[in-house]
C-alpha cells in the first residue's frame, strides 16, 4: 500500500498541514525570517520580472561574442535608457492630467453624489419588484466598489513602499542575470540518476511557464493601454493619458483589471458628456476583445492554456487568503504548480510503462 499514489500524495498532504502547523506555533521564532522576507519580497519580484524582460537580450547580445558583464552593462544602459525617455516623454502631460484631476475632484464628487442621489429619488417611481432590484444591483455596486477601492489602496501602498526599496532591485537583476545557469545545477547535485534529470526538466519547464507569463502578460498589458489611450483620444476623453495607464496597470490583475480600469473611465466620462460613458465601455469592450481573442492567443499561445473557471476561483480565493499580492501571484503560482504536477505525472506514467514492458 506504501507504494500506491494516493496513499503517497496523502502522506504528503498531512506532512504539509503539520509542518504548517509547527510554524504557526513558533512562528516567533520565525518573525526575524518573516521581516527579511517581506523586506526583499518586492525587490526580488521586480528584479525576475525584469530579468525575464532583458534575459533575451543579453543571451542575444552573448551570440554576437559579447561577454556577460558587457551584455548585462549593455542591457543596463538601454534599460536606463528606456525608463528615462519615457518618463521625460510622458511625465510632463501625465504630470498635467494629474493636478487637473486633484484639482477637479470635488466637482466629480458632488456629481457623482448628484448621480447617486437622481438615481434613488427616481427608484421611488418604479414598481416594488423593480425598487428591489435596483437596491440588490446598488449593494453588488457597493460591495464591489469596497473590493476595488481596497484593491486600489493596497496596490498604491504597495507601490510606494516599493518605490524607497527600488535599490535593492538593480542588485537581484544583475546577480539573476549573471549566476541564472548555476541555479538548475546547484538544485539537480543533490540528486542522482533519472531523478535528477527529472528535476533539471522540472526547472527548465517553471523556468519556460515563468518566462512565457511574464513577457506576455506585460506585453498584452502595454498593447491594451496603447489601444485604451487611442480609442480615449478619439473620443476626446478627459485625463485619457492618466486613464490608459491606469487600464495598463490593472491589467496586470487577471479577471478584475479590465473592471477596475473601466469604473474611473465611465465616471469621468459620464461627467463629462452622459454618451461619453457608453463610449468608453464600447472602447473597454473592443480592447478586451482584441486582447482575448487576438493578442494573447499570438503572444502567450496554449502554454498556458487555463479555463476562465479556473481562472476566477483561484483568483477570487486568492485575493481572500493574501489581498493584491495574492491576486497578482494567483495564476503564475497556479500555473508553477501545474507544471510540476505535470511533470510528476508524465514521470510515474513513464516508470508505470516501462514496469509493465519489463513484465
Amino acid at each position: 500500500m506504501t507504494k500506491k499514489l494516493w496513499f503517497q500524495v496523502g502522506v504528503a498532504i498531512l506532512l504539509t498541514l503539520l509542518i504548517i502547523r509547527m510554524v504557526i506555533e513558533v512562528q516567533a521564532i520565525f518573525s526575524p525570517l518573516f521581516i527579511v522576507l517581506s523586506t526583499i519580497f518586492i525587490p526580488a519580484l521586480l528584479g525576475g520580472v525584469l530579468f525575464y524582460l532583458m534575459r533575451p537580450l543579453v543571451k542575444f547580445l552573448e551570440k554576437r561574442k559579447v561577454p556577460r558583464w558587457g551584455s548585462i552593462s549593455i542591457v543596463l544602459l538601454l534599460l536606463v535608457g528606456a525608463i528615462s525617455a519615457f518618463v521625460a516623454v510622458v511625465a510632463p502631460p501625465l504630470t498635467k492630467q494629474v493636478n487637473q484631476l486633484v484639482e477637479n475632484t470635488p466637482v466629480i464628487i458632488r456629481e457623482v453624489e448628484n448621480m447617486a442621489a437622481y438615481l434613488l429619488d427616481q427608484r421611488d417611481r418604479l414598481p416594488e419588484n423593480m425598487q428591489d432590484s435596483i437596491q440588490e444591483a446598488i449593494g453588488r455596486v457597493n460591495e464591489f466598489a469596497v473590493m476595488g477601492g481596497s484593491v486600489l489602496i493596497n496596490f498604491f501602498q504597495s507601490l510606494f513602499q516599493g518605490i524607497f526599496m527600488l535599490v535593492l532591485v538593480p542588485f537581484f537583476l544583475i546577480y539573476m542575470l549573471k549566476d541564472h545557469e548555476r541555479f538548475a545545477p546547484f538544485v539537480a547535485k543533490f540528486f542522482k540518476g533519472e531523478r535528477k534529470t527529472w528535476i533539471r526538466k522540472t526547472l527548465a519547464d517553471i523556468d519556460e511557464t515563468l518566462k512565457t507569463y511574464i513577457q506576455g502578460q506585460l506585453l498584452v498589458s502595454f498593447l491594451v493601454g496603447v489601444m485604451l489611450y487611442i480609442g480615449y483620444l478619439i473620443i476626446g476623453l478627459e485625463y485619457s493619458l492618466l486613464l490608459a495607464l491606469f487600464g495598463m496597470l490593472t491589467n496586470v490583475i487577471p479577471f478584475l483589471g479590465p473592471y477596475l480600469a473601466v469604473i474611473p473611465a465611465m465616471v469621468i466620462g459620464f461627467i463629462q458628456d452622459p454618451i461619453m460613458a457608453v463610449w468608453v465601455a464600447i472602447i473597454m469592450l473592443v480592447a478586451q476583445q482584441i486582447e482575448s481573442n487576438l493578442i494573447t492567443p499570438n503572444v502567450m499561445g496554449k502554454s498556458l492554456d487555463i479555463h476562465p473557471l479556473t481562472v476566477i476561483t483561484i483568483i477570487l480565493s486568492a485575493g481572500s487568503l493574501a489581498g493584491l499580492w495574492g491576486i497578482i501571484l494567483a495564476i503564475p503560482t497556479y500555473a508553477v504548480i501545474k507544471a510540476i504536477l505535470s511533470n510528476i505525472y508524465a514521470h510515474r506514467t513513464e516508470i508505470r510503462d516501462t514496469a509493465n514492458k519489463d513484465v
